[in-house]
């Protein structure tokens, strides 16, 4: 049997092995050498469950059960009468440490979200914090079954486990059974990111079994291809496309660890223009490597090493500015959001400010031409989220298709069949764009599954349908999804706050977001205009002012494109308003809303909110403003249309019971 516990057994024989016995097997199993004083806390764990776990007539328990995958250890599992109790051990705390709390609840959710054998168990967490003052509970289940964490020391860790296994019963389960038990989590992107660095591939860190197979399918139509075309001595460009929250970026992120894994000679990297992603990326990488390494590794060092993983796209553009004629050292090379390369235009303005005049190519025609330096083989992946262009200057994948088409018609091209669909093609036929060009079709080039919101995959379907104002499918799905990804609205910010609040559990990340174009929600606190740094938004803990847990500063589009958090506020101002039945772009300039009339504008803004209603893994909240008549930039007309629109759709609003 798969060994994911340092040691288990009935709590009979558990409460009969001598401590010398329990400790021999804990060190048996575990990979690192035990210390004094992690041999001390063990020997305070074991005598006091000794202790008030023999008067408990029947159950198993494990000691340091590793969840799989991720990586991370609960002290203590309890089975009893059908409910699992997790024990979260302090030994010496003479207080109850918030992170201590969190920590507990997020292995219990962890355990009834991703582990199959806990789906239908109710899940108790424990908190004992040996030396810290009793304190009374209240037995309180979530809708979920997994109760509100119990504090406990070591007097009243007894009496407690005795109410509770008085109190508490439900069918029982075989523990050899649960030890085993698989588990599929959704790792946010961050986790992920920290999981391929350790090693792990994708089928170890996806939950859903389609997605799973869906990314690991992917994952090996790229590797056949780079094999080949290393073979063959051939010049191939891919592209990836998929719904948002597909794991698009993940590919990418396991593309770029395998192939160095595989070659280290080969010299693959994952690239990005997203500044924010790749800042909140690299930062999560050393952190985690610096904690694993337990003061093994510097910072600088481990910047380094993160460094030569993810680079700035820009960057590595930059690098190969003319006159340099180098040859990149990478073969294979990963573009992320590969849709947000600028037009000839942008990238010229662009290029004045580097000293470089007369540009003549857009940024995708050069990343190619760059690429293309090399004398055998080269193979670049280009990552593309369909709707997802939110920035002037933005070229979409047409400008790399007529890159490719105009310039490098040798290189090999592998789409998916999805790639006709009009958010990527902007309505262009097929034909004009694949002319001329050694096209091949890859099924598996699409990832059609969105893993980000694993309590429903049919967000992004949803939003894509409310945004394309097609009443019918979005109250379709929106009846479908909501009964496990809540999505409510309210005119209240008050409100809008307090549910996200009471809605997290553990460290579950919750934020306040909106668009950057939002600029009459000042009065609110909701100012866009001050840059976050993202680092600090998305990965700080709730102590931190500048974390998202405060709700204090605002993330935008630009700044959460590619990330994502569990709960979210979307603040929606006029600048994407309902008028006449229809959504209509507006820009505030100056003290005035001006209409937005050009087509590529209108599209941005539209794909803005794609982003910002598709960025919550578990639930959002839609906070739209009263408006006030008095004041012109903020008429009640402008937001009365979106939220009788989001009514009609039939999304509910927020009401007291549900802020509680």
């Amino acid at each position: 049997m798969i060994q994911r516990s340092y040691y288990f057994n009935d709590l009979q024989s558990f409460c009969t092995q001598t401590l010398e016995e329990i400790l021999g097997q804990i060190a048996l199993h575990t990979p690192f050498s035990l210390d004094q004083n992690s041999r001390n806390s063990f020997v305070h764990e074991i005598r006091l469950l000794q202790s008030v776990l023999k008067s408990i007539p029947s159950g198993s328990i494990a000691l340091e059960y590793t969840i799989p995958r991720i990586g991370e250890r609960i002290d203590v599992v309890i089975a009893c009468a059908g409910i699992l109790y997790i024990l979260e051990f302090k030994v010496g705390e003479s207080s109850y440490p918030r992170h201590a709390i969190d920590q507990v609840v997020d292995y219990a959710l962890a355990l009834k979200y991703f582990h199959q054998e806990s789906y239908q168990k109710k899940i108790v967490p424990l908190v004992v914090c040996t030396h810290a003052p009793s304190k009374e509970f209240q037995l309180i289940m979530n809708p979920d079954g997994v109760y509100l964490p119990i504090l406990c020391n070591d007097n009243t860790l007894g009496p407690n486990l005795t109410k509770l296994t008085n109190n508490l019963c439900d069918d029982e389960f075989h523990f050899k059974q649960w030890l085993i038990s698989p588990y599929m989590p959704t790792p946010t992107i961050i986790e992920a990111a920290q999981a391929l660095y350790r090693g792990h591939g994708v089928k170890e860190i996806s939950r859903s079994s389609a997605g799973a197979y869906n990314l690991s399918l992917t994952t090996k139509v790229l590797n056949r291809i780079i094999e080949q075309s290393k073979q063959y001595h051939q010049k191939s460009i891919c592209f990836v496309t998929g719904v948002p929250g597909a794991g698009k970026t993940l590919v990418g992120l396991n593309i770029a660890n395998e192939r160095h894994q595989y070659d280290k000679q080969e010299h693959a990297v994952f690239l990005s223009g997203n500044g924010p992603l790749v800042a909140v990326l690299r930062e999560a990488l050393v952190r985690d490597e610096i904690k694993r390494c337990k003061g093994k590794i510097t910072k600088i060092t481990s910047k380094r090493k993160v460094a030569a993983f993810i680079q700035n796209i820009h960057h590595f553009r930059d690098t190969y500015l003319p006159p340099s004629e180098q040859v990149p050292a990478e073969k294979v090379t990963i573009f992320d959001e590969a849709q947000r390369a600028w037009t000839k235009e942008q990238t010229a303005k662009f290029m004045l400010k580097r000293h470089v005049p007369s540009w003549n190519m857009s940024e995708p025609e050069f990343l190619i031409s760059v690429m293309d330096r090399h004398q055998d083989w080269a193979v670049i992946i280009c990552l593309i989220g369909g709707g997802q262009e939110i920035h002037t200057g933005e070229a979409g994948l047409l400008a790399w298709f007529d890159a490719l088409r105009n310039h490098f018609p040798h290189w090999n091209v592998y789409v998916s069949p999805q790639i006709s669909d009009v958010e990527y093609t902007q309505g262009k036929p097929l034909e004009s764009l694949f002319m001329g060009l050694h096209l091949y079709q890859e099924k598996k080039l699409h990832l059609s599954v969105s893993l980000r919101s694993f309590r429903n995959e049919k967000v992004s379907a949803f939003v894509k349908s409310l945004l394309d104002e097609n009443l019918p499918i979005a109250q379709q799905l929106y009846s479908e999804l909501s009964l496990n990804y809540p999505i409510v609205i309210t005119r209240s910010l008050e409100k809008a706050k307090q549910w996200v609040q009471n809605q997290s559990r553990g460290t579950e990340r919750y934020g306040l977001i909106s668009s950057s174009g939002a600029k009459r929600l000042r009065q609110f606190g909701i100012w866009v205009q001050n840059d976050i740094q993202a680092e600090n938004w998305f990965l700080n803990d709730k102590e931190d002012v500048r974390s998202s847990y405060f709700l204090e500063e605002t993330a935008t589009e630009f700044d959460i494109q590619g990330l994502e958090i569990d709960w979210a506020i979307v603040a929606w101002d006029a600048d994407f308003r309902i008028e006449k039945g229809h959504f209509k772009a507006y820009n505030f300039k100056g003290s005035s809303w001006k209409i937005v009339r050009k087509k590529d504008a209108q599209l941005y803004l539209k794909n803005t909110y794609r982003v910002l209603l598709t960025r919550a893994r578990q639930g959002f909240v839609i906070f739209i403003p009263k408006g006030c008549d008095e004041d012109l930039t903020r008429h009640s007309s402008f937001y009365d249309g979106i939220f009788f629109y989001l009514k009609e759709i039939g999304i509910k609003e927020l009401c007291l019971s549900e802020e509680q």
